[in-house]
């Protein structure tokens, strides 16, 4: 115990407005693997000064989260320093001693990873968590002054009724309250740095707003240090005075954060910047008019603004068309249980009305809990509507035996949000291409082969790629194998369940101008179920807008983002990172 304080008092720091919390020194990561030594970083130097917020962004890869972890020196598997300095006011975390380490993780460095679900033990409940952090970062002694502590972390996390928050389990938080906890865990020993990992890439629009609003009033009132780690620039934009662009393990540009945004240098800034669907809602009019030509970078990626125009310009064909999809007061009661035999009732879906036409994209939006998915699941089949009706192409669903279900399944097919989760690991891609073509009795073998490919190079991957599994695939790649996969039948409608949330803003844009190139090609319709409104503008032609389980506005796209009439609206529109950027017309 008494080395243990020793310790604690010798990682004493006496911080100084006007030098470098951190300070971060030609830094070199290698990672050891079966293929060789992998360089991750580069020779990269930045510093952050006490009070400051900065930003590193880049997609998945460029070497951002492993910078992150370095700082604490707390790389994943075989990963170590091997060039460089990393200085917390002054110590180099490569010289210290693991006891000296962990007095700085916590009470100096605080960490809130990227996904907290698997960074909560499920087992544990949330108040032993919070109190083992408490004890371990020496913040109360006494398992009263740990427990009153551990009960004050997730009241400033923000948190209601704490002490009875205490004694649930990871499972029974939504998203947004197992982030509040980490984030309270992370400041509960009043550390001089944040570093945030992506801490709210998986959250609705409003609850991302109401996590960094907490993030920044929190570190505001103690001048805390912020590291924030996203691949969004619209969020980086708005939270950070300073921006980092980190590209294959390199720094490509940095500087104050609104000026890289709005007049970038660097050609892969530009892309990220091109392909930022946050970004783009904002800078339509003006990309509209912008020479991409003389960016060789803007050649080969997706121009989002340009993506919209051609939304737009199809929009008003699709008007005429007939409408495949149907949706009349349609409603869905669960039951849930309370305990002692009783159940209430919680209606997630309340008598909603929609329809979408022929070769059109309606996005159906809404926070967590508001409906849209349990929606989408009826419109598919995989759950029974209490009451309303449901038609498509003009046959309603409802009364249905199992047969006419499962041919109604071949004409619409279902994209989910993820890639990792929705590909089976045990086959080959070839195989989870051709799964729907073996179950609906579709076609020999040869001829499915045959299929496979041109499926493949329709959603541009390489016919070699039909071997590998998806643990060889990036996300971005399974995210094609599952469109791949939703097209072997040659659907009519393809539901795609926040099919682009998941994925980095380029492959995301990928993805999303590989879904314009499909519809386009293939008369395809499209429900598209998404929480990111940025998304929606540069894709779909419709909107609908659920709040409790109601449609509360719908209309055309550029209506609802220009003229929104309800204040739910407004306030998820309010809540798109980068919104209050000007760009120059």
């Amino acid at each position: 115990m008494s080395n243990s304080v020793e310790t604690k008092e010798a990682m004493r720091y006496d911080t100084q407005p006007d030098v470098p919390l951190v300070s971060v020194k030609d830094l070199e990561v290698t990672f050891r693997t079966q293929a060789g030594l992998i360089q991750a970083v580069r020779g990269i130097s930045f510093d952050i000064y006490p009070g400051e917020t900065v930003a590193i962004v880049g997609e998945s890869g460029s070497g951002k989260s492993t910078t992150a972890t370095a700082i604490i020196n707390l790389l994943p598997g075989s990963g170590v320093i091997s060039g460089g300095q990393i200085l917390v006011e002054g110590k180099d975390v490569t010289d210290l001693s693991g006891d000296q380490l962990a007095a700085m993780r916590g009470r100096v460095v605080g960490y809130v990873p990227q996904d907290p679900m698997s960074n909560l033990n499920p087992v544990w409940s949330v108040g032993a968590q919070v109190e083992e952090s408490v004890r371990a970062n020496g913040v109360a002694k006494g398992r009263k002054d740990v427990k009153a502590h551990a009960i004050q972390v997730l009241k400033q996390a923000g948190l209601g009724d704490a002490e009875r928050r205490m004694k649930q389990f990871p499972h029974q938080f939504s998203g947004g309250m197992r982030q509040r906890v980490l984030i309270g865990i992370a400041l509960g020993a009043n550390p001089k740095l944040l570093i945030a990992d992506e801490p709210t890439s998986a959250l609705d629009v409003t609850v991302q707003k109401t996590i960094l609003d907490h993030i920044d009033s929190r570190v505001a009132e103690r001048d805390t240090a912020l590291l924030l780690i996203t691949h969004d620039l619209g969020l980086a934009a708005d939270r950070a005075s300073k921006l980092i662009v980190m590209h294959r393990g390199r720094i490509v540009e940095s500087g104050p954060s609104v000026e890289i945004i709005t007049n970038p240098q660097h050609p892969y800034t530009k892309t990220l910047i091109a392909a930022a669907p946050s970004l783009a809602s904002r800078r339509m009019k003006a990309s509209d008019s912008a020479d991409a030509a003389e960016d060789a970078a803007a050649t080969t990626m997706v121009d989002m603004a340009k993506l919209a125009a051609r939304r737009e310009a199809e929009a008003a064909t699709a008007e005429s068309a007939p409408a495949v999809i149907e949706v009349k007061d349609l409603t869905k009661v669960f039951h849930i249980r309370k305990g002692s035999f009783r159940s209430e009732p919680l209606t997630a879906v309340d008598a909603i009305s929609f329809e979408v036409k022929r070769g059109s994209t309606l996005a159906l939006v809404g926070e967590s809990g508001s409906g849209k998915t349990t929606a989408a699941r009826m419109i598919l089949g995989l759950e029974r509507p209490t009451s309303g009706d449901i038609s498509i192409m003009g046959v309603s669903t409802s009364g249905m035996n199992r047969k006419a279900l499962f041919d109604m399944r071949s004409r619409m097919q279902p994209v989910f949000q993820d890639p990792y989760a929705s590909l089976d690991p045990q086959r080959s891609i070839a195989a989870i291409i051709a799964e729907p073509l073996k179950v609906h009795g579709v076609q020999s073998r040869r001829e499915r082969l045959d299929r496979v490919e041109e499926l493949l190079d329709q959603v541009a991957l390489p016919g070699a790629m039909a071997q590998r599994y998806p643990n060889e695939l990036s996300g971005g790649q399974r995210q094609r194998v599952a469109i791949a996969r939703a097209l072997a039948l040659k659907p009519d409608i393809v539901v795609l369940d926040e099919a682009v949330s998941a994925l980095d803003v380029l492959v995301q844009a990928q993805v999303l101008q590989l879904l314009a190139d499909l519809q386009e090609e293939l008369g395809l319709t499209y429900l598209f179920i998404t929480h990111d409104l940025a998304v929606v503008r540069v894709v779909a032609d419709h909107v609908a807008v659920m709040e409790d389980g109601k449609i509360v506005e719908a209309g055309r796209t550029d209506d609802i983002f220009d003229h929104a009439q309800m204040p739910y609206t407004q306030r998820l529109l309010d809540a798109i990172p980068g919104a209050g950027i000007k760009f120059a017309s």
